[in-house]
């Protein structure tokens, strides 16, 4: 069974940073394109970052140059660092395996729990 796992949300002050880990069990990361999302309060969830397989990334118009996706395949485990971070970054932050159609990811049915960024002062 396919189990994400995300952690590193907290209380930060406007221009902090954070580095959220997204941890997979069950699935073999490196095969598969991972996609951070979020959803604020009210609101829908949107996209934030994508990575796939071969390591290419995209981002969110809103946090382009702010936000970085990696991973580490060796720990099965994708990381969204995020600089320079605005109280509208304010959210839950949530990881999935998808694919792309076109140039619209679909994301899989196997969601976490998701983590929680607060900014803040």
């Amino acid at each position: 069974q396919v189990q994400l796992v995300e952690s590193g949300g907290g209380l930060v002050q406007p221009g902090g940073s954070l580095r959220l880990s997204c941890a997979a069990s069950g699935i073999i990361f490196r095969f598969n394109t991972v996609g951070w999302y979020r959803q604020a309060p009210g609101a829908q969830r949107e996209l934030v970052a994508t990575i796939t397989s071969s390591s290419r990334t995209n981002y969110a118009d809103s946090v382009k140059g702010r936000f970085t996706i990696s991973r580490d395949n060796a720990k099965n485990t994708v990381y969204l660092e995020m600089n320079n971070l605005d109280p509208e970054d304010t959210a839950v932050y949530y990881c999935n395996t998808g694919v792309y159609l076109g140039t619209s990811f679909r994301p899989g049915t196997n969601w976490g729990q998701g983590t929680q960024v607060t900014v803040s002062s």
